[in-house]
Formats: C-alpha cells, structure tokens, sequence
C-alpha cells in the first residue's frame, strides 16, 4: 500500500518502512544552493554558447580596468540567471547593502518553485589564490590558535569544524569565475566544502616566511594533498589580509566545474565601443539601445528553445 492511499486511510496506518522512506526523503533534500549549482551546471551542458558569451563579455570588462571585471560580473550572472534559468530568480544586493549586512553576498536568489533564498557571492578570480570568506568577525584564527602544535585524528579536526568559530565554513555559497589571463580561458569552479570536511586529516600552522608575511594554518588530506587555509588578519585588517582561502590549482579536486573544465573566451571589443558611448550619450539613447539589446536575447532564447 503506497503513502498516498494510507494518507487518506482512517486511523494511524502508516508502516514502518514507509515512515523510514518518508525520513530518507527528508534527509536528501538537496540543498538549496546545490540545487541552484546543479541546475546551472545542466543549463550550460544544453546552450554552452550563452555562458561562453557572457564570460566573454565579463572578462572583456578587463580591457577597461583589471578590476572593472569583478564588480560587472554580478550585474551580467544575476541577468543571466533572470533572462535563462527556469524557476530562479535574482537580485543584486548591491554595495552599500553588502557593507550592511552580516552574510557575505553578492546576489540573492530564489527558487520560484520552492520560494527558498539564498545569498550567493560572485568570485571573479586568476587561476590560483581564491578567498572563499572575509571571516568578518576574525573567529577562525583565534580558534585554531588556541590548539598546541598540529591538529590530528578524526575526532580533534572533526571538533575544529564544529566550533561555532567554523559554522561559516557550510554557509558560504561562493561562485567563482576563473579565468586564466594568458591563455583566454576560464572555469566556474564550486568549492565542496563538504568532501574538503570530510577528507581533511590534519591542520598544520605554517609561520611566516618564504614569502607570507603572516602565518596560516593549512588543511590537508589523507594524501598530504592542499584543501585550504586560513589567513591571519584581526577585524580591523584589510579583508584581502585574512579568512578561508583555498587554491584553484593546488586544491582542484575539491573543486566542481559548473563548466565542465575550461572553455575559451574572446574580447568583445565592440562591448567596450558601447561603454564608451554610452558613458557621453543620454538616458534616450540609453533606452533606444535597451531595447535593441532586449531583442538579441530574445534571438537567443529562441535559438536555443529557451521559453523563460
């Protein structure tokens, strides 16, 4: 007998295996941002030439300034996300609100179906060093300075992850845009905190020198292979200075490609043509260009059977 039909049965029929099933449900529930990551993973296997555009254009964004690019990209994927991801939405926080705020966000999302939210913060990053939190309140630190020498066993790395100190460590929903200047190529890369927790062995303090002025306390695995590190820096030091950090190249195996490995992007010089009269053209011309824009990605829905 189904859970369906004992739903609508007098009395307390359920059975015991359905009650087990109806938990196991429960417990697999995806979470929202993993949801939210695998969705998107999905649309860019369907339409690869619209991620492969928009990062284009992104990266673009350097032929104006090395750091035009990072604050672009969370206007152009919270757009993206809007105009081609079915049953998502989003919204820019903005900076003044970002400053306001106790999580670490970018945009905000929600799944229209669930009408869950969840911030995201957008990581525009080189092929290398990557900050997954500021760790605003400096609590990682302190917490691990207060253990003796090297952090070892199951049980003594399991009780650092614990610490209310670490709770940032499975909240932040980071999504990184990796590129590799050089070669003109770039990744979308998800950091599985998950694997990272559960493979990590041992947390070793590194002191300053061979090149860090501060100290850092290293995770590694069973492998003796990088997962990531936090960075000295009180709460009034500079957010660049301190916080989680992993490694694009050192850690990649704790990493998801959201695009299935590098894909090869081109300058749209054309994009910076546009900046550059827009910035000395009026709110009409402004409108008249909208609108022409508006019909392209009406074009590329269309190509691609997109019907959002």
């Amino acid at each position: 007998m189904s859970y369906k039909k004992n739903k609508r049965a007098s009395g307390p029929t359920r059975t015991k295996s359905g009650s087990r099933q109806l938990r196991k449900r429960k417990k697999r529930k995806m979470d929202p941002y993993k949801d939210f990551t695998a969705r998107l993973k999905l649309l860019v296997s369907k339409h690869p030439d619209l991620i492969t555009t928009t990062l284009s254009n992104i990266f673009t964004m350097r032929l104006i300034g090395n750091k035009t690019h990072g604050d672009l990209a969370e206007i152009a994927i919270a757009e993206f996300i809007n105009q081609y991801m079915y049953d998502f939405r989003s919204v820019h926080v903005g900076k003044d609100l970002y400053r306001a705020k106790s999580h670490e966000e970018d945009i905000k999302i929600i799944n229209e179906i669930t009408k869950e939210e969840f911030p995201v913060s957008l990581k525009a990053y080189g092929d290398g060093p990557l900050q997954l939190s500021t760790d605003k309140d400096f609590r990682m630190f302190p917490r691990l300075e207060q253990e003796k020498g090297d952090i070892t066993g199951k049980s003594n790395v399991a009780t650092i992850f614990d610490d209310p100190a670490f709770s940032v460590f499975r909240q932040i929903n980071v999504l990184p845009l990796i590129y590799d200047e050089k070669k003109q190529r770039c990744n979308i890369l998800v950091f599985d905190y998950e694997k990272a927790q559960a493979q990590t062995k041992k947390i070793v303090r590194e002191d300053a020198g061979r090149g860090r002025k501060h100290s850092v306390f290293r995770f590694y695995d069973g492998d003796d292979d990088y997962v990531c590190e936090v960075r000295y820096g009180d709460a009034a030091a500079n957010a660049l200075q301190r916080g989680l950090w992993t490694h694009t190249k050192n850690g990649l195996k704790y990493f998801e490609s959201i695009t299935d490995g590098w894909i090869d992007y081109s300058h749209n010089k054309i994009l910076v043509q546009l900046f550059s009269h827009a910035l000395v053209s009026s709110a009409d011309g402004h409108r008249t260009a909208l609108e022409k824009i508006k019909e392209d990605i009406a074009r590329l829905k269309k190509l691609g059977g997109i019907t959002k």
